[in-house]
């Protein structure tokens, strides 16, 4: 059960040409095709859209800083005995 042949490729089209029928096959893939570009568009924008908005910066709580400060914490992990 490797990959498909060209004999499951023929059965596949056989079964499409008989769901659909050969008048109603290109309308429906012109659908299809329309489908992705929309997609792809819509990808596009919001990639542009992530890019032009830069990430937003959280600051630290007022609190925070003083807090630290006062207990003499450095930058440093510290070894501990």
């Amino acid at each position: 059960m490797g990959s498909m042949s060209l004999m499951h490729w023929l059965v596949v089209l056989a079964i499409v040409l008989v769901l659909f029928g050969a008048g109603k096959l290109p309308r429906v893939m012109g659908d299809f095709a329309k489908g992705i570009k929309a997609f792809k568009a819509g990808m596009k924008e919001e990639d542009e859209a992530a890019a032009a908005t830069p990430p937003a910066q959280v600051a630290p709580p007022a609190g925070a800083a003083a807090s630290t400060a006062s207990a003499g914490i450095g930058d440093r992990p510290r070894d501990h005995a």
